[in-house]
């Protein structure tokens, strides 16, 4: 498996490189991110030959075929990872919702949360790797929510890693923000910013391509890496999930195989529609990938129009804060594959100097082509929420926004998968309000409210959370990012 960078080169950096290089130093040329070269189709039958399989035996046929370079031992024992999810049997449950509109449950790991399908093997191999090499590394995180707790878990005192995580103050939920600043391993650091996530996401960005910030770990002999999605050692994993879904379908008798389903994705970075991408690109059938956003709808505009504007816009906080993002790092990765680096360097240049830029009448038919899109309100979402209870489904207002995209008429008589991020637990006020009517309160009070409502108990790994002492309790200024980051590795 060998990737290009999405920019061009600047002859500093290489050019062309394989997984576990991209996996350990994500960023290339231009301020540009590594991205994968064509990837051979699946073989004829292969959908056929796993319908048998577990998730483990499927994700690594998967990752052989595409051709990842990490030993089989290290590829096997970090899908091992699976097995502390709910049902390691079926890590991916697919429920029914009514008729044409299935779920795809994402969120049985250890943080409740998507990130896990990814973060859990992810971390398991970048350990290895450091170890292996006998280097020690920085692994730096941004997050609007759920990146970060996923990313603390799965690197929890893990040898040769140390961690550094930033978030947005008040940007995120209280069960988020309690999963990340009671984390106790001496091996993490939390950092709350005064900012947004764009903020945060963009503090990470200028500290992979700073060459002096780089120099100054190496005093220190870290290298450099990052768990965002950023890095593809995230992408290939969110891929595989899109293969199980569809295979549960077919075991279900939901559809037949060549059937194409539609995809709904909550997007805010567009990591999760990456994947979704990547496996369509494989030969996985699917009709279109639907975006839905919230009322930060950048994603909305570009698919449905071509531009991508953020000129004029400024980040408003809504009730699915994981979506809270205007510049989406992911979609330069669809740019890339569909239009070349040349092309793409052309574009980001544009948004970088402008805050803007238009894809030709050619160009916006291609992702035409393969995507759809919509973003759906807060009252909305809320309401998405009382009908999915009233149907006796809880969810979350990530997952409650795609409801918006199913009803479009063009996808009525299709079999629709929604893409379900987060257990509703991790944004309980939002949930207590749509179908208690109570108004916002802290995130215990609403988590007992809506588990007396379902006549439920509050999952213990979300409850012990409200007990643990709080270890990182500082929120700094974007400009002390640096300072802050470097005084932790350094004690």
């Amino acid at each position: 498996m060998y990737f290009s960078e999405t920019r061009g080169n600047d002859g500093e950096h290489l050019a062309r490189i394989r997984f576990a290089d991209a996996l350990l130093s994500p960023m290339a040329s231009h301020g540009g991110i590594y991205s994968p070269e064509p990837m051979p189709p699946i073989p004829a039958g292969f959908l056929e030959s796993h319908l048998d399989s577990s998730y483990k035996e499927l994700a690594y046929a998967l990752l052989q075929h595409v051709g990842v370079d990490i030993e089989d031992a290290v590829l096997r024992r970090a899908l091992e990872r699976y097995d502390r999810f709910d049902d390691p049997a079926n890590p991916v449950p697919v429920s029914h919702y009514r008729d044409g509109i299935y779920i795809v449950e994402l969120y049985h790991g250890p943080t409740r949360a998507f990130k896990d399908m990814a973060l859990q093997p992810f971390g398991v191999i970048l350990s290895t790797l450091a170890q292996t090499l006998e280097r020690q590394f920085l692994i730096l995180t941004a997050t609007s929510g759920d990146t970060g707790p996923a990313a603390l878990e799965t690197f929890r005192n893990q040898p040769n890693v140390r961690v550094a995580c930033l978030y947005p103050a008040g940007g995120t939920s209280d069960v988020q923000r309690l999963q990340m600043v009671t984390e106790s391993a001496p091996n993490l650091k939390v950092i709350g910013i005064d900012g947004n996530f764009d903020d945060a996401q963009s503090a990470l960005k200028t500290l992979l391509s700073s060459q002096r910030f780089k120099a100054e770990l190496a005093a220190l002999g870290i290298s450099l890496s990052a768990a965002n999605s950023v890095n593809f050692g995230r992408i290939v994993f969110q891929m595989l999930y899109q293969f199980q879904a569809y295979l549960e379908l077919v075991r279900q008798g939901v559809i037949e195989l060549g059937d194409k389903p539609v995809l709904h994705i909550p997007s805010g970075n567009f990591g999760n529609a990456l994947g979704a991408y990547y496996a369509r690109g494989l030969g996985l059938p699917i009709e279109r990938i639907v975006i839905a956003s919230n009322a930060n709808n950048v994603l909305t505009e570009w698919i449905n129009t071509g531009r991508y504007d953020l000129s004029k816009r400024e980040l408003i906080a809504t009730t699915s804060p994981a979506m809270d993002i205007l510049k989406s790092s992911n979609v330069e990765r669809i740019l890339f594959d569909l239009f070349g680096a040349a092309r793409t360097a052309e574009l980001m240049a544009q948004l970088d100097q402008h805050g803007v830029y238009q894809l030709d009448a050619g160009e916006h038919e291609r992702v035409r082509e393969i995507f759809a899109a919509d973003f759906c309100a807060d009252d909305e979402g809320e309401a998405y929420i009382r009908e999915a209870f009233a149907r006796g489904s809880l969810i979350d207002p990530h997952t409650a926004t795609c409801f918006k995209t199913c009803a479009a008429a063009e996808f009525a008589e299709r079999v629709n998968l929604v893409y379900s991020t987060a257990e509703w637990t991790k944004f309980a006020p939002v949930v207590d309000h749509a179908i208690n009517g109570n108004p916002p309160a802290d995130d215990l009070a609403s988590l007992r409210a809506v588990a007396t409502r379902a006549d439920i108990d509050i999952p213990s790994i979300i409850g012990e959370l409200f007990e643990r002492p709080i270890t990182h309790d500082g929120v700094i200024a974007k400009t002390d990012i640096e300072a802050e980051i470097l005084a932790f590795l350094r004690a």
